[in-house]
């Protein structure tokens, strides 16, 4: 229960962050125009709000409200979720969003997303700063491969080279993308460079499979976590885990696939201590964690570049451009049968943050979410940011503005098909949480 709250804490003070960063963009791009904010609000305040004040002499009201789903700027003579008719049906005044020109109104429509990946931007320069860039090169890496990857051609120990023949540098995601959405990858087997041809599919069945390779990283516990299972079982710093339920494990990410599928249950792990085998019954957490921090000395080839602050600004944003470079390259996989099973909600996105609390990794998650929510705010879906501005494109391109009337039921439409995406993608959390143990 500790557990949760700590995740829930991060995820609530992170997304609580990116909403007022995302949400002070439309304000000032606003405020420059001379267009009138009538609220700036953390969270929704359906019928009543836990806090409020309007400064002396203020257009603006500030608050928080109590339904923590996001936030909202109500910029006057707009049509948005609030979906005030009373004041759209008045004649237009020249401080009203309605009443600038269409690339005034676009450029509001798009500071929030600017703002978040600004955010993002800075944050991944700052970690450079702070602790420097360190990754695992892949090309010196040699992988273990789930079945998938090993029906496509791949052999356990190979180390990838490139893909499409572009040279491969870092065991992260962004390079995982390249090989995921690859017609041909090369690699290393043996001392020889081996051409291997995948499937047309073979990013979708990884989406589906959740696994496409990892590095041969021993799970030697460096330390337990305080009245986390590991400890309640007995395991202690220096154990080497060998299996879980008979399953070998033979890396780090393999041990953690194993207990995400027994979690909640009784399970057994085996382990060296001191060169002697030994086993303990372990109860994985709902969350398929037990409580370990793994030795950092043992994992694989690891490089760090290390940067000043001038340094750090370009690298932070060159590493930026990379994680958005990765995320819009497999959003492709959300709009297949697997991918939009892998859909997840508060849950799913609360369980990236660590169990305890760590302000590197916090502003790392952060950083992720900024652009997460940066790009699926410019989804072309109405009520969100990129649904205005496509009508304000149009308007711009054919000089002609959509009706009022449309652009409310047009806000209408966009509004049930986020309640729909929220519930799905929630709901695959409790199908998840209750089925998949």
């Amino acid at each position: 229960m500790e557990t949760f709250f700590i995740r829930a804490l991060q995820l609530i003070f992170s997304l609580s962050i990116l909403v007022l960063v995302h949400e002070l963009g439309h304000f000032l791009m606003a405020r420059l125009f001379k267009i009138r904010v009538e609220k700036f609000y953390l969270f929704f305040d359906p019928w009543f709000s836990l806090f409020k004040y309007k400064p002396k002499g203020s257009e603006t009201e500030y608050g928080i409200g109590w339904l923590p789903l996001g936030g909202y700027v109500k910029i006057s003579g707009m049509i948005d979720e609030s979906l005030d008719k009373e004041q759209m049906a008045q004649p237009a005044q020249p401080w009203e969003f309605r009443s600038k020109p269409a690339w005034q109104r676009l450029l509001v429509m798009v500071a929030g997303v600017v703002m978040n990946f600004l955010l993002a931007l800075f944050i991944y320069s700052m970690l450079m700063f702070e602790g420097g860039d360190t990754y695992i090169p892949i090309d010196k890496t040699p992988l273990y491969f789930s079945d998938v990857a090993i029906q496509a051609g791949f052999q356990d120990k190979d180390i990838v080279l490139s893909a499409d023949g572009k040279k491969l540098e870092r065991y992260e995601d962004v390079d995982i993308s390249k090989i995921m959405g690859a017609k041909e990858v090369t690699v290393l087997r043996n001392g020889k460079e081996v051409n291997l041809l995948l499937p047309e599919d073979f990013g979708t069945q990884v989406i589906g499979s959740k696994m496409m390779f990892a590095h041969y990283t021993p799970t030697v516990v460096d330390s337990v976590i305080a009245n986390m299972p590991a400890e309640k079982a007995g395991l202690q710093k220096g154990d080497s885990i060998v299996s879980v339920n008979g399953k070998h494990a033979v890396s780090f990410p393999v041990f953690a696939a194993l207990l995400a599928q027994n979690k909640g249950e009784e399970t057994e792990i085996s382990f060296y201590r001191n060169d002697s085998s030994e086993k303990r019954t372990v109860s994985v957490d709902e969350s398929g964690k037990i409580g370990i921090a793994m030795s950092g000395s043992i994992r694989p080839n690891l490089t760090t570049k290390h940067y000043d602050f001038w340094q750090s600004l370009p690298a932070g944003t060159s590493y930026g451009f990379r994680k958005l470079t990765s995320y819009v390259r497999q959003l492709k996989y959300v709009f297949t049968k697997e991918g939009a099973s892998s859909l997840g909600g508060f849950g799913t996105i609360g369980s990236i943050f660590p169990p305890q609390w760590d302000w590197l990794r916090f502003w790392d998650m952060t950083a992720f979410l900024s652009i997460m929510l940066a790009v699926v705010n410019i989804f072309p879906i109405p009520a969100l940011d990129g649904g205005h501005v496509m009508f304000l494109l149009y308007e711009v391109i054919t000089g002609r503005k959509p009706s009022e009337k449309f652009l409310i039921y047009a806000q209408y439409v966009g509004m049930f098909l986020l309640l729909a995406l929220i519930l799905f993608a929630n709901g695959n959390d409790i199908v998840r949480f209750f089925f998949n143990k």
